[in-house]
């Protein structure tokens, strides 16, 4: 008995699983097709600046807060506004 039949059976099972990889990284990569925005695009820098405005205001350092000031998170009647029906 010759067992060629079996043998190319059982060699389909990767091959098809690596074409099926192939066939999906092709079509979601599209790295032929795709824009190199790296070498088409060009972006000129311009300096920093700061206008009088742009000051600093507060600074926190370390983690000893456990809660942002002012939050709103035990008032849930005052973050969620009730939507109007002015059709009525």
């Amino acid at each position: 008995m010759s067992d060629d039949g079996g043998l190319g059976l059982l060699l389909l099972g990767p091959a098809g699983a690596v074409g099926l990889y192939w066939m999906l990284y092709r079509y979601y990569r599209n790295t032929d097709k795709s824009h190199a925005f790296e070498r088409e695009t060009v972006v000129e820098a311009q300096p920093v600046t700061g206008a009088e405005r742009d000051r600093k205001v507060d600074e926190v350092k370390g983690t000893q807060a456990s809660q942002i000031r002012g939050n709103n998170v035990g008032d849930f009647r005052k973050r969620v506004q009730r939507m109007r029906d002015d059709t009525g």
